[in-house]
């Protein structure tokens, strides 16, 4: 039988604005999926949060994109929300777009990363975790893993990678997607990935037997609710070893603070800062946008783990750079290149200050 890794995560509310999720909203989550544990609808779970967002990680056999394991996940989120009205929390329920659950969670409000696969001898998993900004964020970093050389020496000194890795890419915005390989296609993906409001990777395979590499939730809250409800703050899940880029070479993208976009209003670029999970609470300007790395073993199913990977200091530098980089963009105010550019803009409250102004705007003679 084969293991599926099912990441679920919603920000269902959270204290002091958009800050950190109320731990019991996780408790909450952990018993309901105890429960399931208990009835061998899981094998084994793991809940966190990352800033404002709760995360579901859940292994199990019943397949991608399953209904009772994605129900599973809505009730768990439906009850958070409870809790956090309850608590009159910042935010209650802003990820759920619906009222009712309708089969499969994809579209409802919640991001999903998913993967199914036949354990290895040994299996490690790398889990990325995100706040404050958009699924594009793993573009760069994800590229860099699985295609650049320079990042992954296992692309030129490991037989079993060195024909290299097939990327699956979604255009969100006009709802398609495309396969790419590399590195023979080096260049014309890297046309696409730089955009990363619009191109995002989705799933990573290995071209040699289309083995799963890499899965990343593409949901855009903003596309689905037609208007800004809130950051997606995207979740990954990358295998790693024997065949695979090291674990070390997965981490290593993350400590270069590439700019992102999301912070403040999810209206603003900024550094992407790799933190452990105990600092995964974005406060300055709600933000910088943080990840973090939950690395865990798959034994038979069961979750060997979590390491907290960037509980690291060899990340220090980095995240002092990150706060070089945000003091640097929050002194631009309002202006760009800080602030989003307009067509990034339309789904967030501004077009409401643009729609008060039309009518003020006079041709030009």
């Amino acid at each position: 039988m084969k293991t599926t890794i099912s990441v679920i995560k919603a920000d269902v509310g959270s204290i002091a604005g958009h800050g950190l999720a109320h731990p019991a909203i996780l408790k909450k989550c952990e018993d309901i999926l105890a429960k399931a544990k208990e009835e061998e609808l899981l094998i084994d779970y793991y809940v966190t949060n990352c800033g404002d967002d709760t995360e579901l990680i859940m292994t199990h056999q019943q397949g991608e994109e399953n209904e009772e394991i994605h129900e599973l996940a809505w009730h768990a989120f439906l009850e958070g929300t409870a809790i956090a009205k309850e608590l009159k929390l910042y935010g209650a329920g802003q990820d759920l777009l619906s009222d009712t659950f309708s089969g499969n969670i994809k579209g409802m409000g919640p991001g999903v990363a998913e993967m199914e696969f036949e354990e290895r001898p040994s299996d490690p998993v790398v889990v990325f975790c995100c706040d404050k900004t958009e699924p594009g964020a793993f573009n760069m970093p994800l590229y860099k893993m699985f295609a650049d050389p320079f990042t992954t020496a296992g692309l030129v000194i490991d037989p079993s990678m060195h024909n290299g890795f097939e990327f699956e890419v979604f255009d969100v915005m006009e709802h398609k997607k495309v396969k790419m390989t590399c590195p023979d296609e080096m260049y014309d993906l890297l046309a696409l990935l730089g955009t990363i409001s619009r191109y995002v990777i989705k799933r990573i395979r290995r071209r040699d037997d289309k083995e799963i590499a890499a899965s990343v939730s593409t949901e855009r809250l903003n596309l689905m609710a037609g208007k800004y409800v809130g950051k997606d703050d995207p979740v990954a899940v990358v295998r790693a070893q024997s065949g695979f880029p090291a674990a070390g070479e997965v981490v290593e993208p993350f400590a270069f603070p590439h700019l992102v976009g999301g912070w403040m209003r999810g209206s603003h670029n900024g550094p992407l800062m790799p933190v452990a999970q105990k600092n995964a609470y974005p406060v300055r300007f709600d933000g910088p946008p943080r990840v973090m790395a939950l690395g865990f073993q798959i034994a038979d199913g069961k979750l060997v783990g979590p390491a907290d990977m960037f509980d690291d200091p060899a990340y220090d530098r980095s995240r002092a750079l990150a706060s070089d980089i945000a003091e640097y963009m929050r002194r631009h105010g309002p202006f760009e290149p800080h602030r989003l550019p307009a067509d990034e803009m339309e789904y967030t409250t501004l077009p409401g200050v643009m729609e008060k102004l039309g009518n003020r705007f006079e041709d030009i003679e």
